[in-house]
């Protein structure tokens, strides 16, 4: 198992990036919301690989962080759902944005990643909801939102309440998560602040 591989940024080509290390380039299949998060060609990069072997083929998929491979991981585990199928929904989806579609069950949102129908949609969301959890949805969330651990805590149950009330005004877990992703600082925030600023993008 390559865990990573860390090196030169030595190509970038439709799906897929070529890091050199040793003397020898690596060709790796990603997705494509990795490309606008790159470095320049020739800096260096460290990518978390998953290594397929097939019949006919041995192939890495890279990806920035250890979570998007755990949850490429997991897509993997989905009945129908191969490699390729599960980049497309980490090019169209966060893992945050994923975890919230499955736990609300927003087959819409899944259903847009490339080559996924309404019924591969649905098996994503029956087949990872007993794999995901709303509290490890929110710690991932504030994780990735940059917090600090001693605000992790009050940020999370803050996030948690804005969510439930967007929720209750008519939006979906998933939409009510996207808003309030985007915005900085939610852990000094109040809940009514973050409700503020997460209905800006959404009205």
């Amino acid at each position: 198992m390559i865990a990573y591989i860390k090196g030169s940024l030595a190509e970038t080509d439709g799906d897929r990036i070529v890091v050199e290390t040793g003397g020898i380039g690596y060709q790796i299949f990603v997705p494509l919301s990795v490309f606008d998060r790159l470095p320049a060609r020739g800096e260096q990069v460290q990518i978390y690989t998953y290594f397929a072997v097939r019949e006919d083929a041995m192939s890495l998929y890279g990806f920035l962080t250890r979570d998007d491979r755990e949850v490429f991981r997991l897509l993997l585990g989905v009945n129908g759902i191969g490699p390729k199928a599960a980049l497309g929904v980490l090019s169209t989806l966060t893992p945050d944005e994923l975890r919230m579609a499955v736990l609300s069950g927003d087959e819409k949102a899944i259903a847009k990643a490339p080559g996924l129908g309404k019924k591969t949609a649905q098996k994503v969301i029956l087949e990872l909801k007993d794999k995901m959890s709303l509290q490890d949805a929110l710690d991932k969330f504030s994780e990735h939102a940059g917090q600090t651990a001693g605000a992790v805590a009050a940020g999370t149950a803050n996030v948690s309440e804005a969510v439930a009330a967007l929720q209750a005004l008519g939006y979906s877990a998933s939409e009510s998560m996207a808003a309030v992703r985007k915005i900085e600082g939610t852990a000094e925030m109040d809940v009514e602040e973050i409700l503020k600023q997460a209905l800006k993008y959404l009205l």
